[in-house]
């Protein structure tokens, strides 16, 4: 089976400074994976390196077979890949359902989740859909980030701490959104910050230090891997 992911060797740079080490990541169609490791660690830096977004890049990014390395963001973004950075880039002067309607659906990909759709999972968002960006609550807004995504037709989705600095009852709303979008054959590779709403949604984990992958375990050995996890991420 090809891989909706597969990332070797690795290696990344922002200006001078040298972040990723030989990265080796894969990823197969459907699966849930989770990049674990602490503040710095190369994280977030590997998400932004699959889309193009840091500097100078080496080594290999496969996605569903098609090498991106030498790819421009909006080339690898065509690939079928969706993007939710940290900061969600809501677009605060447009109402939720004008953020809504403004992703283009990618050139070839499948077609792109409707608004009933979006709706349907996020019914928040229709009771907001004529509120501006800027008067969404926290979680509002990440609900839409990642709803605006869906939007595209990508089926690879990259979320970067999308429960961080939610109220729990938002957490539970994104740990069900996750579940629903694997059941729907959707592969997904979170970065998390908050090991209790990672751990149940994965099938697999990936450990990260000073911009190199140190452990990887599939999520039958997450039991066995807790004393290891305690030292390398103090959980």
């Amino acid at each position: 089976m090809t891989a909706a992911l597969d990332i070797s060797n690795l290696q990344t740079w922002y200006g001078e400074s040298h972040i990723l080490h030989n990265v080796n990541l894969r990823v197969q169609p459907g699966e849930v994976v989770t990049l674990l490791g602490r503040n710095g660690a190369g994280r977030t830096t590997t998400l932004r390196a699959i889309m193009g977004l840091t500097g100078a890049r080496k080594g290999s990014i496969k996605v569903n077979g098609s090498e991106a390395i030498g790819l421009p963001t909006h080339q690898i973004a065509h690939l079928g890949i969706g993007y939710c950075p940290e900061e969600r880039g809501i677009f605060a002067s447009l109402s939720t359902e004008e953020n809504l309607l403004l992703p283009p659906q990618l050139a070839g990909g499948k077609q792109g989740m409707s608004v009933a759709d979006i709706y349907a999972m996020f019914p928040n968002l229709e009771e907001r859909k004529h509120s501006q960006g800027t008067r969404l609550s926290g979680g509002e807004q990440q609900m839409l980030a990642v709803a605006r995504i869906l939007r595209t037709g990508a089926r690879l989705l990259l979320l970067d701490e999308i429960s961080e600095g939610l109220a729990p009852v938002i957490v539970q709303g994104l740990a069900r959104m996750i579940k629903t979008l694997k059941a729907n054959g959707y592969t997904i590779v979170m970065v998390e910050q908050n090991f209790r709403f990672a751990a149940p949604l994965a099938d697999r984990f990936y450990v990260m230090e000073h911009g190199q992958i140190v452990e990887t375990f599939v999520a039958s050995e997450l039991s066995a891997k807790m004393p290891v996890l305690t030292e390398l991420l103090g959980v």
